[in-house]
């Protein structure tokens, strides 16, 4: 017996053997008390799993909850031990279950394993034990018979085991005495009550548990003696038993209890309500006090409790009571959707991964039982991802084809779960996945070839065209790089006539380009990614050199030199439109560059002789008369189309005369206004001095004119010489380039050189002629091919005149 006033409490610590299980499908059990400290340690599973303490980071292994959301102990990656991660309370956990068991799971990654833990949670003797009131009020009636038993309700000990209520106290009294019975408390009257001795009694009843240290409770009863009420409440049945869907309706009545009394009156009124119940079950269930119908008043879940115990009492007007047992069982109702767990997932994913390689693993969970927990997890179509079904519930994402980022970059991967319930309910997780980028596109030009016109006479730096590659990575891999391929052009390296920008792709002149040395010509630009290992493509650039008018025309006939003379034969007898001679004229321009038209600027007679527009041809306008003068000195002007037009004048010297006897000079027939007084007197001195020798030639030449047979014509009926004094030989030579007429040389030699008549063959064309060199040609010139003409028989002058061949 205890004193009633005195509650002892004391604590002593606990020592247990941690208890570790293989099974043949992973399975690992723990058992350990309750109430542990966060971080005590529960177990190595790196050693009972026979796992390297780095295998645990390595796999990426963590501790899952079983169908709960709390977690109560996870895994050290460092050491391997299984450690206390939250408050672990067995009570409140289990309740009065005599076992207490938690589902967790291990996971490892690759690959996949996932191995069971039970955890034994083993009560600790943390509760005393409790009587629902602190004072019990019982009423007896002094005719009471010794013996008479009153039942007392028991007290609660949250814990269990030998840590639960153990033995009864009844504090030493007169009249009482304590019978215990399993679960059931009987007050046994002793001695009867005489009223008139003492109306109330207190007594103590003190319960104490079996744990160590032991813990106790106490409750006062107080005892009213009464008049005799010997008979009280009998339930109909000792355990009422009824089935409740979860989810009820508030107001729901679960079960209706009935207890009767043979007393009449106030002995004979029963009252219900409950015993020693939970405040959860307080919050759920309520009874009527007069019809004992237990009602809803609350939430009912299935998956926080399947089944309620509850202790009804009856009592009488006069304080006699008596109990029942009501259980009600919870069913199951699909209310609970799927819920999809993802617990790893590779993100990015590399873009050359193989078909078949996991990158996720997905968990689905359903609180609910039975087939209302059984899901199917699908995904959706056209994508390139699966789900293969792994250990228990959980399911690896995998790649099902090739991944292509610069198609697809991200995939949003929908999974849905859905219960096998009716009606069946589902739900969804979106995956997002992004394609990581390697380089496997080489950068691609948008044109399969670039073509840049530039015009000769360009700035150096000048922009020519632009080039553009497209690469379809990302970042450093579709980085594009442009460089110009090494070459040659003309005989010199690429890079001393183009640039290219290698941002950009611009291509620029290094220096000035001349289209009379090159037109056209071909580079290569590679574009190249910064990717590892880089990639490239070429192509090519063919720049073409437009023409700029920058060449003024060149006269190959006559020759320009001021310090010789070229003189052309006229014959007395020419007609209107007969040809006298040919402007001969090159331009080294292309196009209408080229293009060149003859004009006469200024002339001896103006009316008389005429050129052709675009041959260069000069003919007489009108019948040659005596009257006009023997010397014709004509200015003739070149002019190419070009914009602004270039032009180039030469001076063509013409003699009207039948024979060379006829004429007074040879050497200044020039005509200059300017000096005309001077060239007067000097063409005086000259004809006065040639006078004795042109006498002497007239005379050989009559000689040579009476012993030929007739006289032959050499000018195409132009111009009639008689043949004692020209050979009737001459030379014809093809014109090239931008001569589009032949032409014909005739040599003119002195009288007696007739058996040295020579053929002079030689064409201007760009085989012959370097193009920094010109086909002007002096007298001089002319001698030095031929070579001198006094080598012949008979001494005399040498003429070479020009006549265009129609």
């Amino acid at each position: 017996m205890m004193d009633s006033k005195i509650i002892l409490f004391q604590t002593c610590g606990f020592h247990f053997l941690f208890l570790f299980l293989h099974s043949a499908y992973g399975d690992m059990s723990y058992s350990f008390p309750e109430e542990m400290k966060r971080g005590s340690v529960i177990g190595n599973m790196a050693k009972d799993l026979g796992l390297d303490r780095g295998a645990l980071s390595d796999r990426r292994a963590r501790i899952d909850t079983d169908g709960t959301d709390t977690r109560y102990c996870d895994i050290n990656l460092n050491n391997g031990e299984l450690i206390v991660a939250d408050r672990i309370d067995r009570e409140g956990l289990c309740g009065e279950k005599a076992s207490c068991i938690l589902k967790h799971e291990l996971v490892l990654e690759n690959p996949l394993e996932l191995h069971r833990i039970s955890l034994h949670i083993q009560d600790i003797n943390d509760n005393s034990p409790q009587f629902k009131e602190d004072f019990i009020n019982i009423e007896i009636r002094e005719s009471a018979d010794r013996g008479a038993r009153f039942v007392i309700e028991e007290a609660h000990d949250a814990d269990v085991g030998q840590n639960s209520v153990q033995q009864y106290n009844l504090k030493n009294n007169d009249n009482f005495i304590l019978a215990v019975d399993e679960n059931t408390i009987e007050l046994v009257l002793e001695k009867e009550l005489d009223r008139e001795k003492q109306q109330e009694i207190n007594l103590l009843l003190t319960a104490l548990d079996g744990g160590s240290p032991q813990r106790s409770g106490t409750v006062v009863i107080h005892v009213t003696v009464l008049d005799a009420n010997d008979n009280a409440p009998v339930f109909s049945q000792a355990v009422y038993k009824a089935s409740l869907p979860e989810n009820s309706p508030v107001d729901t009545v679960v079960v209706t209890v009935s207890a009767t009394d043979a007393d009449e009156g106030v002995n004979g009124d029963v009252t219900y309500e409950f015993g020693h119940v939970t405040d959860d079950v307080k919050n759920i269930f309520s009874i009527d006090r007069k019809e004992g119908q237990i009602q809803i008043i609350g939430d009912i879940d299935y998956e926080t409790t399947t089944s309620f115990e509850i202790r009804v009492k009856a009592k009488d007007g006069l304080g006699l009571s008596s109990y029942a047992k009501v259980i009600i069982s919870i069913t199951d109702v699909n209310d609970n959707a799927p819920v999809v767990n993802l617990k790893s997932l590779t993100n990015p994913i590399p873009e050359n991964v193989s078909p078949g390689t996991e990158v996720g693993i997905i968990n689905v969970q359903d609180r609910d039982s039975e087939n209302n927990r059984q899901v199917r997890c699908s995904i959706q179509q056209n994508v390139p991802f699966k789900l293969v079904p792994s250990i228990k519930n959980y399911y690896s994402l995998v790649t099902t084809g090739q991944l292509d980022r610069e198609l697809v970059s991200d995939y949003n991967i929908t999974i849905s779960a859905t219960d096998e319930g009716s009606p069946p309910l589902s739900s969804s997780k979106t995956v997002q996945l992004s394609v990581a980028d390697i380089n496997d596109n080489p950068p691609v030009f948008e044109e399969q070839s670039y073509s840049a016109y530039v015009s000769e006479n360009n700035k150096p730096g000048s922009t020519l065209c632009s080039v553009t590659a497209r690469d379809p990575d990302w970042r450093q891999n579709g980085t594009v790089i442009y460089s110009l391929l090494p070459g040659e052009v003309n005989g010199a390296p690429v890079s001393s006539y183009l640039s290219v920008n290698g941002d950009t792709g611009v291509i620029h002149a290094v220096r000035s380009f001349d289209y009379e040395q090159f037109r056209s010509f071909k580079v290569h630009v590679t574009a190249r990614d910064n990717g590892s290992p880089p990639l490239s493509s070429n192509v090519t650039v063919s720049v073409f050199v437009s023409d700029v008018n920058d060449n003024s025309p060149q006269i190959l006939y006559p020759a320009p030199e001021g310090n010789s003379f070229m003189t052309e034969l006229v014959p007395k007898a020419a007609h209107g439109g007969s040809l006298v001679s040919k402007v001969i004229a090159v331009d080294a321009d292309s196009g209408q560059n080229a293009w060149l038209s003859y004009h006469i600027v200024k002339s001896t007679d103006p009316g008389l002789f005429t050129i052709g527009l675009h041959s260069g041809e000069i003919r007489t306008q009108r019948d040659i008369s005596e009257s006009d003068s023997m010397k014709q000195n004509l200015i003739v002007a070149v002019k190419d189309n070009g914009q602004p037009s270039l032009s180039a004048t030469c001076s063509m010297y013409l003699l009207i005369s039948d024979n060379l006897a006829e004429v007074p000079e040879l050497k200044d027939i020039s005509y200059d206004e300017k000096n005309s007084k001077l060239t007067s007197y000097l063409i005086i001195a000259l004809v006065s001095v040639s006078t004795f020798f042109l006498t002497f030639i007239i005379i050989i030449l009559g000689v040579r004119f009476c012993r030929s047979r007739k006289p032959r014509l050499l000018f195409d009926g132009a111009v009639a010489i008689p043949s004692a004094y020209l050979p009737p030989t001459y030379a014809d030579v093809d014109g090239t380039g931008t001569l589009r007429s032949a032409y014909n040389y005739d040599a003119y030699l002195t009288t007696g050189s007739r058996t040295s008549d020579f053929k002079f063959v030689s064409s201007y064309n760009d085989n012959t002629l370097p193009a920094d060199q010109t086909l002007r040609k002096s007298p001089s010139d002319f001698a030095d091919v031929f070579g001198d003409c006094n080598g012949s028989p008979e001494v005399g002058t040498c003429f070479i005149s020009s006549v265009p061949n129609v």
